[in-house]
C-alpha cells in the first residue's frame, strides 16, 4: 500500500517559497498536512541572481509515500512586463524561464512544465504572500486555448496575437476581462493596440516517491528574477516616505546610515540620494505543513559586492564574508516570511 501525496516547491520573483505538502484537487493546487514526511534539513541560498535549495526528507513512517513534486513560478504579468520588464531575461518566450534544475540524491531528474493564464485579483498590499500560490487568481487557462491566444510570457507576442484576432473573437476577449484593445494617432494615421489582462503561471513538476523510513535529498537551483529600480533614501529617513520600508526591512538606524551612505553622489556641486535596490521575497511558512519543525534550517544571504546594504528582519544573522551572512536554527518553525533589501549605487561612467 502506497500512500499518494503532493510537494509545492513555490518560488522564484517577485515571490519565492520554500517546499510544502499539498494535493492536486479538481480546482488546482491546495496546500495540506502530512504527518508521514518529515523535513530534516534545509540549507537555503538567496542573491540577487540565483536561489539554491537543498533538503533532506525523511518518511518516518513504515509505508512508501508517492506523488508529485511540483515547483510553481508565482503569476508573471503578460502585459506588465511590456511596460517594465526590469531583470526579466530578454527572451521572455523561452520555455524554462527561470532555468530550473533539480536533483534527487544527487542525480539530475526530467522535470514537466505546466502554463497556466490566470487574471490575478487587484492589489492589495496587505495580500499575504503566500496568496500568490494559494489563489493566484482566477483561471483562464481554456479561455485563452478556446481563442487561440498563446500562453507566452512575451507580452508583445500575446498583444500581437490579440491584434489578429478578429472583431467577434476581440469582443469576446474583451467581455471575459482577458483584455482589451485601445486606439491613438499614429504617426501615419490611427492606429490600434492591444493589451493582455492575463498572468502566466509556470509550474515544474515530477513524480517522486519516499521510501518507508529512508531519507529523501531533494536540490533545485534557479535564476533569481526580483523586481526592484530605482531607489531613494535619506537619512534620517521621512517617515511618511520610507516608513513602509523601515517596517518591511526593519531598517534600524545603522542600516539607515549605511544605505545613505552607500547611495550618495555629487553632481555639479549638488548631493543626490540615489541608487538601486532589489526586493526579495520568500514564503517559508509552507514548511509547515511537512511533520514537525524543521530540524536544521540554515539561511545563506549573499547581498552580491562589499559596498551593496542588506537589510531584513532576521534575528541571529552573523556575517561570514565581505558579501554573506548566515541564519541557523534548530527546530524551525516559521512564523512569518522573508522580505530582503539589497541596495547598491547606482554605476556612473
Amino acid at each position: 500500500m502506497r500512500r499518494v501525496l503532493a510537494l509545492l516547491i513555490l518560488a522564484a520573483g517577485p515571490v519565492l517559497a520554500n517546499d510544502g505538502f499539498g494535493g492536486l484537487s479538481a480546482t488546482g493546487l491546495t496546500f495540506g498536512q502530512t504527518e508521514a514526511v518529515v523535513m530534516e534539513e534545509e540549507d537555503l541560498f538567496l542573491s540577487v541572481e540565483q536561489v539554491r535549495v537543498a533538503y533532506v526528507f525523511r518518511n518516518r513512517t513504515a509505508e512508501d509515500v508517492t506523488g508529485e513534486v511540483i515547483f510553481p513560478l508565482p503569476p508573471v504579468s503578460v502585459g506588465g512586463q511590456i511596460e517594465s520588464a526590469w531583470n526579466l531575461p530578454e527572451d521572455r518566450a523561452q520555455e524554462n524561464l527561470v532555468s530550473f534544475t533539480a536533483t534527487v540524491d544527487g542525480t539530475p531528474i526530467a522535470v514537466t512544465q505546466d502554463r497556466i493564464a490566470v487574471i490575478e485579483p487587484p492589489w492589495d498590499e496587505a495580500r499575504p504572500l503566500a496568496a500568490a500560490y494559494d489563489t493566484p487568481g482566477r483561471d483562464v487557462t481554456a479561455d485563452l486555448k478556446r481563442l487561440g491566444l498563446p500562453l507566452t510570457t512575451d507580452g508583445l507576442a500575446a498583444a500581437k496575437a490579440m491584434l489578429a484576432m478578429g472583431e467577434g473573437a476581440r469582443a469576446e476577449v474583451v467581455a471575459l476581462g482577458l483584455g482589451d484593445f485601445y486606439s491613438y494617432e499614429g504617426e501615419t494615421g490611427p492606429q490600434t493596440d492591444a493589451y493582455p489582462y492575463w498572468s502566466i503561471v509556470l509550474r515544474y513538476h515530477w513524480t517522486q516517491t519516499f521510501p518507508a523510513g529512508a531519507r529523501v535529498r531533494i536540490a533545485h537551483d534557479y535564476a533569481n528574477l526580483p523586481p526592484g529600480g530605482l531607489f531613494t533614501w535619506e537619512d534620517p529617513p521621512q517617515e511618511s516616505y520610507h516608513a513602509d520600508e523601515q517596517a518591511r526591512y526593519c531598517i534600524d538606524a545603522g542600516t539607515s546610515k549605511a544605505i545613505a551612505k552607500a547611495i550618495r553622489y555629487e553632481d555639479a556641486g549638488e548631493t543626490y540620494y540615489m541608487g538601486m535596490a532589489w526586493n526579495i521575497s520568500y514564503v517559508l511558512r509552507t514548511a509547515n505543513s511537512w511533520a514537525g519543525p524543521i530540524g536544521k534550517f540554515r539561511l545563506t544571504l549573499d547581498k552580491g559586492a562589499p559596498g551593496n546594504v542588506i537589510s531584513l528582519c532576521a534575528d541571529g544573522v552573523r556575517k561570514t564574508g565581505p558579501t554573506t551572512f548566515v541564519v541557523n536554527k534548530t527546530n524551525y518553525s516559521p512564523e512569518k516570511d522573508l522580505e530582503i533589501l539589497v541596495v547598491k549605487a547606482m554605476e556612473r561612467n
